[in-house]
């Protein structure tokens, strides 16, 4: 357990992050600001390190004060499991990182692709332009919600860049979001697209960032920040975004389902850019 339960009386209802690592995480920054900025005085986020295969435990053990969790890995997967029931969207990308308790039991849902959705809008702020064709590194869990908001902003065709052919993995949920897709590996030419989305460590682009930056780039990754994929885009002329926005996107659906209240975006975006200022000082 990485944080412990405050012993105040006042505290009532709770939130955590459940994951393994999880020290790291800036959850608890997020909600927490927002419980303060609305005056939630009897809410508290929490985070907790539930290694794989145990979630299901944790959760059938939560005491009745806990309103909801984030989930991060290994627990996405399992997250599905432990719901008694689930919203389309998780169920189509097939991983939940939100599990809200109601009278009915867990309620399992995905908020991610709201992230990829919001990050992409701050990508793209002062243009109505529709994107065409967008460049995805990587096909792992965490291009799954990345496909799910691509398909939901009607983008067209999508090139899957990966070491191996994992389309049998992904491409049920590319074609039920309706995505034209296609799968390259590093060594074939990327092509031209209008974004570039990379959900694979820094470490894996290594010596490949020049050839995939030639467009505005979303990198998931927040720290350290920047890496060398958004550099390389900079030096090229485009814009970039990282994970700490994909993170606070979707950091405020899951305020709004658990407390039932509209998150105070703009607090919780101050409190998250304070502390990833502090970390670059």
């Amino acid at each position: 357990m990485s944080s412990s339960v405050p012993s105040s009386s006042e505290i009532v209802h709770r939130a955590a992050v459940l994951g393994s690592p999880v020290s790291h995480s800036l959850s608890p920054v997020l909600h927490n600001a927002g419980y303060a900025a609305l005056g939630l005085d009897q809410w508290h986020y929490l985070s907790f390190d539930v290694p794989k295969g145990q979630l299901a435990s944790f959760v059938a053990n939560a005491d009745p004060s806990f309103q909801g969790f984030s989930v991060t890995m290994p627990g996405k997967f399992e997250a599905l499991q432990v719901a008694d029931s689930v919203s389309g969207r998780a169920q189509m990308i097939g991983a939940a990182n939100t599990l809200v308790r109601r009278e009915n039991g867990w309620f399992a849902d995905n908020t991610d692709g709201d992230g990829v959705l919001g990050a992409l809008k701050e990508l793209f702020p002062q243009t109505s332009k529709q994107l065409e064709h967008v460049v995805v590194l990587g096909s792992g869990g965490t291009s799954r919600p990345v496909l799910w908001a691509l398909g939901t902003l009607g983008v067209f065709t999508v090139t899957v860049v990966n070491r191996r052919d994992r389309s049998n993995e992904w491409a049920p949920l590319a074609e039920a979001v309706g995505l034209n897709w296609r799968t390259i590996s590093w060594e074939d030419k990327v092509p031209d697209s209008d974004a570039v989305i990379s959900t694979v460590p820094s470490a894996a682009l290594l010596g490949h960032e020049r050839r995939v930056a030639h467009a505005p780039v979303l990198d998931v990754i927040y720290d350290p920040w920047p890496t060398a994929l958004t550099t390389q885009a900079a030096s090229n002329g485009h814009r970039s975004v990282g994970g700490h926005v994909m993170l606070a996107y979707q950091a405020f659906g899951q305020f709004t389902a658990f407390t039932g209240k509209s998150a105070p975006e703009s607090s919780m975006w101050e409190a998250l850019e304070g502390v990833l200022a502090s970390r670059i000082a």
